[in-house]
């Protein structure tokens, strides 16, 4: 008699906790191991449900943990909640002097985007190692107890399985089924949500579909430096056409300006570059290095272009994030377009010709005659990090995916409620960083001469809220997915919401929603606002700007 009532005391509990009687089964399933699918899982767990990370990757943190070091933050004090605390562990990460390991604290510059990378004030720290990241994540994921499943992929072509509008389950590759009553795509790729079959669009629509300035084909817009500012032949012989394309240089049409596409903007390498000798790798020549590859960064340089270093960003320790910058440089432009739809197989060779790429490219301007002599000498004093992703050759194990599937939800944001031309109903976060797309393409304009296209950046005059309407698939669609990565937005207002810690904030607001979805038994589009604002509120959440009045006080 006493074992039975203590059974049954234990069923009650589990059902008043919500915790899963079966392995694989929760409250909430989480696919993807980006640094949004972190604030769900610790959101959730937080809010007293159960929860299993379902994660192709086996680092976590996306590219927050991946390379990119140097936050693209925008305005810091609308990031509050979960966003605001993987900041503040990276700076009480570098409060130890153990974090300097190859440079005093107070030799490290502190330069950040309009605050100090280390702004002690506020008890955050903005820039950061990979490696520091990393191990914030995954401290708050021991911390919270919460399972991660590594290395499952999921079945794209029947690993999801619906029912009246919901998803019952998903099934990976290995074989393992996954259970749950709420689930996210914190996916850089959308798998899941496009394998649910909701609507999602790649590309960039055309200007006037959503009555737009900044969508579309944008040629002969020169925003940022990354265009060619001389006239330089894309031919093999210079000025004629007979010897054929420079490799890099597409002979198509451009498309008429603002219209749409199916194209999408570069991708490449965040790089965790040093100077530090004791620590530094030198550039692995590639195999297959092509050097003709890279013959019109040649030609580039033959002008007297001198920028090269100038996106060596400084983060702790004589380390860099260096990202892209210029006309030809790390981006690899035009070699992604069919990323998003492609199979996993495809997506390998995509990444491992990126990788080929930027390697070659790393070889060339560190060795190649072709480069001017001081720009070799100097990129020669650099090298790959040893201490950096070290089970992966010293080369980040995540590609920069800047836009890849876009869901077309309830909500559609655009350029409109990013520049205040139009309300946003139903906040549910912030961003403030300018709408930023890379490069699309790289062509031959009327003059003959090669050019890029595509790169925009526009400031949104301030922060702007996030619809929660743009993480919730339209109706009809499916019930109980939250899609807080691939959100419902153009091309262009993505350049601006696809930064790290709006995914995070988003990533958290995603999972509050789905708790009170499965406390009040409603679907995703049914969920109260008001509930939900006060619920985010409360989890230090910003959800709307006040110029009079700061939106976050740090404690």
């Amino acid at each position: 008699m006493i074992l039975l009532l203590l059974a049954m005391t234990l069923i009650s509990c589990k059902q008043k906790t919500g915790t899963a009687t079966d392995e694989n089964t929760a409250d909430i399933i989480i696919y993807g191991g980006t640094s949004a699918a972190v604030t769900a899982a610790v959101e959730a767990k937080e809010s007293g449900k159960s929860v299993i990370v379902v994660s192709p990757d086996k680092h976590l943190g996306g590219l927050s943990s991946g390379g990119l070091g140097w936050t693209d933050t925008g305005d810091k004090s609308v990031i509050g909640g979960l966003a605001r605390e993987f900041y503040h562990r990276v700076w009480q990460q570098y409060s130890s002097d153990s974090a300097w390991q190859w440079q005093p604290r107070e030799a490290y510059g502190n330069k950040g985007q309009g605050t100090p990378a280390m702004d002690g004030k506020n008890l955050t720290m903005w820039i950061f190692e990979p490696h520091v990241a990393e191990k914030v994540f995954e401290d708050m994921v021991k911390e919270h107890e919460i399972r991660v499943d590594r290395d499952e992929w999921l079945n794209r072509e029947e690993g999801v399985e619906m029912k009246d509008e919901k998803i019952i389950s998903i099934t990976t590759l290995s074989g393992k089924k996954y259970s749950g009553k709420m689930f996210l795509d914190t996916t850089y790729e959308g798998d899941l949500m496009a394998s649910a079959g909701i609507s999602y669009h790649v590309g960039r629509e055309a200007a006037d579909q959503y009555g737009e300035t900044w969508n579309g084909v944008q040629t002969g817009v020169l925003h940022h430096k990354h265009w060619f500012e001389s006239d330089i032949s894309p031919f093999i012989t210079p000025g004629d056409p007979s010897s054929g394309l420079l490799p890099k240089v597409s002979d198509a049409d451009p498309g008429e300006k603002y219209s749409g596409d199916d194209k999408i903007q570069a991708y490449c390498f965040r790089i965790c570059m040093t100077n530090h000798e004791p620590n530094r790798l030198p550039f692995p020549k590639p195999e297959g290095y092509d050097p003709m590859q890279y013959e019109l960064l040649g030609r580039v340089f033959d002008t007297g272009w001198d920028e090269w270093f100038d996106k060596f960003d400084s983060i702790p320790n004589h380390k860099t994030d260096t990202n892209n910058h210029g006309p030809f440089s790390s981006d690899n432009i035009g070699m992604n377009y069919d990323y998003p739809e492609a199979s996993y197989e495809r997506r390998k060779e995509i990444i491992k010709e990126h990788e080929q790429y930027q390697k070659g490219l790393l070889w060339f301007v560190a060795n190649d005659p072709r480069v001017p002599k001081p720009i070799r000498d100097e990129m020669s004093k650099w090298g790959l990090s040893k201490d950096e992703f070290t089970d992966n050759g010293n080369w980040p194990h995540q590609i920069y995916v800047r836009e890849a599937r876009r869901m077309i939800g309830e909500y559609v944001m655009t350029e409109n409620e990013l520049l205040k031309k139009r309300l946003t109903p139903d906040p549910i976060g912030m961003g403030s960083y300018g709408m930023d797309s890379h490069n699309v393409q790289r062509y031959i304009n009327d003059d003959g001469f090669v050019q890029n296209e595509g790169d925009i950046g526009v400031g949104t005059n301030g922060p702007y809220s996030i619809s929660y309407g743009s993480l919730v698939p339209k109706k009809g669609e499916c019930k109980n997915l939250l899609v807080p990565v691939c959100v419902s937005s153009s091309h262009i207002a993505f350049g601006s919401i696809r930064m790290e810690p709006v995914f995070m904030i988003l990533g958290q607001s995603a999972a509050a929603a789905a708790v009170l979805a499965i406390n009040n038994n409603n679907s995703v589009q049914e969920v109260p606002y008001d509930l939900l604002k006060t619920k985010l509120e409360e989890r230090g959440q910003v959800l709307e700007w006040n110029l009079d009045k700061p939106t976050y006080n740090s404690k």
